[in-house]
């Protein structure tokens, strides 16, 4: 392994983790989802998936904003 692909590496699990913790590859995760299920449906926009998921946690308080 050259010094190059390990950085690449890191590089790309960095990407990857920050992706997770910040729930930025939520909309991925849908996007694959809904495509393998139904091919020919239309997949929300970004926009639309993040309002969707922010009024279902808001709607429910288990799920949405806590202060501890």
């Amino acid at each position: 392994m050259t010094a190059v692909s390990g950085v690449r590496r890191a590089v790309d699990w960095i990407r990857w983790y920050v992706g997770e913790v910040s729930g930025e590859s939520g909309y991925d995760r849908y996007v694959a989802h809904a495509r393998s299920h139904a091919p020919g449906a239309k997949v929300m926009s970004r926009r639309e998936f993040e309002r969707s998921r922010m009024d279902a946690r808001e709607a429910d308080p288990r799920e949405g904003f806590r202060c501890c």
